[in-house]
């Protein structure tokens, strides 16, 4: 940790029951989580290998702060580095996605191979005998730095540690069966969306834990009873405790008094859509699960919404906002059909999706009415007190405390 930051950043003694709000808008505290978590003992999502098929194939992101470039290698595998030329520190690839011979930095061009060894330097030997690097210059001293690499089910990990454990030991054996299921089939990109969000990205990464607010905010899921508390489902962890699953079966949603008395904005009658269309679906798996959210620590979200699988990404911005991308797959077997109730699904989810732009909102919300605070923290005890699996409901906050949990031991707070 950070000299001094113990001491100036007090948990309260309730634990993982209340989280301070200076912890969504601390500068120093936020500097600390890039060193800590996502350069740290963690695996972190880069892209997906669909993405990146063909040798000097490349995509560009971020892991916190940090910008990365996985490319594909002559040898078939895939390398990661960071997007920092050694030079003078400019970003190499500045595109998205593109096809490269090598890895060329556009100020200076210096050229890097796809591991991110040196190759050569323009005018090294300088011009007409004059001007060059020093004699004594190691193109073997000034490389890119290198990520560690795993990938699971084409979804492709980075991590800057070497402490790390193996990709599916973090990812524990419950959340691993869960990517293998999802993922069982050859797939492919449907679309692409991202959104800027005025918040922390920890306010996103309790969001998408909080496996209680759908029935509460999401009045389009409650009313057109696509995803309701009174349908089968739970909630499930992995071993270390820093992952989650939640899980539910939309149609064995039983009539349930509880909602009435929660006086629901979704729970207004007469309603009914012009286009029913837009909420079509099958059951897809054999486990009969239709709406799934696995999140990984410290913030990604593999969903299947109904017969929409997307991957969400949020990537840190500053203390006050972020940037969430959504990539939605579909099936290569899917006949046109299956595409297209995927594609009317995908207007549930997203920046102004039915459902999902209300989390957009949320999170600002809570941003806005915190500023400055320094005392007061949020309550969690939904659900009782503890972390762990909720194999029966999914009325309960266990799957927050178990981020603060996992959070705080990163963080040595």
């Amino acid at each position: 940790m950070p000299a001094g930051l113990n001491s100036q950043y007090a948990w309260p003694e309730e634990g993982v029951t209340r989280v301070p709000y200076f912890v969504y808008e601390d500068a120093e505290l936020y500097q600390a989580e890039q060193e800590l978590i996502f350069r740290g003992p963690v695996w972190n999502y880069i892209g997906l290998e669909v993405e990146i098929p063909s040798v000097g194939d490349y995509i560009t992101n971020q892991i916190g702060d940090t910008p990365v470039i996985a490319v594909r290698d002559p040898d078939g595998s895939i390398k990661a580095v960071v997007n920092r030329c050694a030079h003078k520190g400019s970003m190499i690839c500045y595109q998205p996605a593109g096809n490269v011979s090598a890895l060329t930095c556009p100020y200076h061009n210096w050229v890097y191979d796809f591991s991110g060894k040196l190759q050569s330097v323009a005018f090294r030997h300088g011009v007409r005998g004059e001007g060059g690097m020093p004699a004594d210059f190691d193109l073997a001293e000034h490389s890119l730095v290198p990520l560690r690499v795993a990938t699971l089910r084409g979804m492709i990990f980075g991590s800057f540690s070497q402490a790390v454990i193996p990709l599916e030991q973090f990812l524990g054996s419950r959340l691993t069966a869960h990517v293998e299921r999802t993922l069982d089939r050859p797939y492919r990109i449907l679309g692409r969306c991202s959104q800027t969000m005025h918040c922390n990205w920890k306010l996103y990464a309790e969001n998408s834990r909080d496996t209680y607010h759908p029935s509460l905010l999401h009045s389009f899921a409650t009313m057109f009873k696509l995803n309701r508390l009174s349908a089968e489902g739970g909630i499930e962890m992995d071993e270390a405790g820093w992952h989650h699953l939640v899980f539910a079966r939309r149609h064995t949603d039983a009539v349930s008094t509880d909602y009435d008395r929660a006086a629901l904005r979704a729970n207004d009658v007469g309603y009914s859509l012009a286009d029913p269309r837009l909420i079509e679906d099958w059951v897809e798996w054999d486990d009969g699960i239709t709406n799934s959210i696995m999140t990984l620590f410290p913030c990604l979200n593999l969903q299947q919404s109904l017969n929409t699988v997307a991957i969400r990404q949020m990537v840190p911005r500053g203390p006050f906002e972020s940037e969430l991308f959504w990539t939605f797959l579909g099936f290569t077997e899917d006949d046109e059909r299956k595409t297209q109730i995927r594609l009317r699904q995908s207007n549930l989810f997203g920046p102004a999706g039915f459902i999902s732009l209300e989390d957009g909102a949320i999170g600002e919300f809570v941003q806005k009415a915190i500023r400055g605070e320094r005392e007061q923290m949020a309550v969690v005890e939904m659900g009782g007190r503890e972390v762990g699996p909720s194999p029966k409901t999914r009325t309960t906050e266990t799957s927050v405390r178990g981020f603060w949990r996992t959070y705080r031991r990163f963080m040595n707070l």
